[in-house]
């Protein structure tokens, strides 16, 4: 796959699940984040070229708020090294600045160093 990315991403040692708001449904965990966009490994395959209103929760002790949302849409998809699991690239399409900030945050201090 070519590389296409603006901003290096992070792999992180952070958990977070990130949901579908309009059903509830979990995607998937978060895997790396940049501020463009995330890298989510979830149980199910996604379309590409979708676009999803999404919910990342948060430790509110941590980041001062309970959940980020933000609209994404689905670039890629494919199977992860565990056959069970999908590897899902998105790209944020509206997040607010002060989230961007958290997301910041989270890689600076949960982001592996390569």
């Amino acid at each position: 796959m070519v590389e296409r990315r603006r901003l290096k991403r992070r792999y992180l040692a952070f958990f977070t699940r990130v949901s579908d708001c309009k059903t509830g449904q979990l995607i998937g965990n978060l895997d790396n984040v940049s501020p463009d966009g995330a890298m989510l490994i979830g149980k199910h395959p996604i379309l590409p070229d979708v676009d999803f209103q999404l919910r990342m929760d948060l430790s509110e002790h941590f980041f001062g708020k309970e959940h980020l949302l933000f609209k994404a849409r689905s670039v890629w998809c494919q199977p992860d090294l565990d056959p069970s699991f999908y590897n899902i690239g998105f790209k944020f399409l509206e997040i607010a600045h002060e989230d961007i900030k958290i997301i910041e945050q989270i890689m600076a201090e949960y982001g592996i160093h390569d």
